[in-house]
């Protein structure tokens, strides 16, 4: 009972505020102001080209931070996370195929070329309301939660646990890839959606429209940050991590482990569909692949490698493990994996509890050391 115990009544890290504040400092400040005051000759200009990247690597980051409240906090290691970031990404897709109206290739204001090229007459029923950006935010968390939901029902209460749901998590994210692939699905097939030029009115290939994206991914991540803090922070949260620890014995003592299964699913999959609606206007595509097993995969690995049931730790493995993987590729293009590859196992190895655990040690290691050494005979003591 003392994991349970333990679980119930653990708190957040005193330290998070003071962190957080300096990362959204430097993230809405600095960056930003980095791309637009210094001149480009500058060393100190940062190119126009690192602000989307920059952008990307913060969706991946609350796709990290959804997948850690799942199973850093829940337990749970759902391998469909990616299933949810594509829903959320041809949400939004789906309105920038519509802002295109009579720009694209075909001059069609009502369908979007791939459906002109392959003869559609009109719009299919479940593309209504597309063309408002409400609608499609909404969408964007909607359904992945949606899907989420009714799908985590029936597996939760059926009492589906480990490695079985890791496994149907992934089935479910391979059918939905077989299925969008698919010409009849209308979402474009094998070359997915693409060619988008405005958002909300703004030009998408501006420096400023990509600008207030990536303040927008930033923005997003740091409330997304607020909210998980609150949420493991409440008596909901602490259930969770009981449950993570001894799932049996939460629900001997009568908490519903189905209810609180669900929320944690439900709610990560709603910030994977934002983050996934994020980052389509930053990269400009959304295809079948984005659904592919192995993103789901990697997510896990970036949770693992920033340290499981931190949330900080979420992200900053995200961030790292993109910004390592962008350096391989152009510095090591025919081994990058490889390097990638042992970096995966040496963490796993090694640093079992991630880099934020390694930071908790080698603090606490520092400290022992300049804590003062007791020297000299002690007294006795006096009857």
């Amino acid at each position: 009972m003392t994991a349970i115990a333990n679980s119930l009544s653990a708190a957040p890290a005193r330290r998070f505020p003071a962190g957080f504040l300096i990362s959204a400092a430097i993230l809405l400040l600095v960056v930003p102001a980095l791309n637009l005051i210094p001149p480009e000759g500058s060393p100190l200009h940062l190119p126009n080209y690192v602000v989307p990247l920059l952008g990307k690597y913060l969706c991946y980051a609350l796709l990290a931070l959804a997948m850690d409240l799942i199973w850093g906090y829940a337990g749970v290691l759902s391998l469909g996370q990616g299933a949810f970031f594509a829903l959320g990404g041809y949400a939004m897709g789906m309105y920038l195929m519509r802002e295109i109206g009579d720009r694209g290739v075909y001059g069609n204001p009502q369908l979007p070329d791939f459906m002109v090229f392959l003869a559609w007459k009109e719009l299919p029923w479940y593309w209504t309301g597309f063309d408002h950006f409400a609608v499609a935010l909404a969408m964007a968390v909607l359904v992945p939660a949606a899907l989420a939901l009714g799908f985590g029902w029936l597996a939760f209460r059926s009492r589906i646990t480990g490695v079985y749901l890791s496994i149907i998590t992934q089935a479910l994210t391979y059918a939905l890839m077989l299925a969008f692939f698919r010409n009849e699905m209308g979402f474009g097939g094998n070359n997915g959606l693409t060619d988008f030029k405005d958002l909300l009115g703004f030009d998408l290939s501006r420096q400023g429209t990509r600008i207030g994206l990536y303040l927008a991914s930033a923005v997003t991540l740091g409330g997304a940050l607020l909210l998980c803090r609150h949420v493991v922070g409440t008596k909901q949260g602490r259930v969770m991590m009981a449950m993570r620890d001894a799932e049996s014995r939460v629900r001997f003592l009568g908490y519903s482990v189905t209810a609180t299964k669900l929320f944690a699913f439900t709610l990560s999959a709603a910030l994977a569909g934002l983050a996934g609606a994020l980052y389509v206007p930053q990269v400009g595509i959304i295809n079948p692949s984005e659904f592919s097993p192995a993103n789901s995969i990697e997510i896990a690995v970036w949770v693992a490698v920033g340290g499981r049931g931190t949330l900080s730790g979420a992200v900053l493995g995200a961030l790292a493990v993109n910004a390592l993987k962008t350096w391989l590729t152009g510095a090591f293009p025919d081994a990058w994996l490889f390097f990638l590859g042992a970096l995966f196992i040496a963490v796993t190895l090694v640093l079992p509890d991630g880099l934020v655990g390694l930071a908790a040690r080698l603090r606490q290691k520092t400290s022992f050391r300049s804590r003062p050494r007791d020297s000299g005979t002690p007294e006795k003591k006096h009857a």
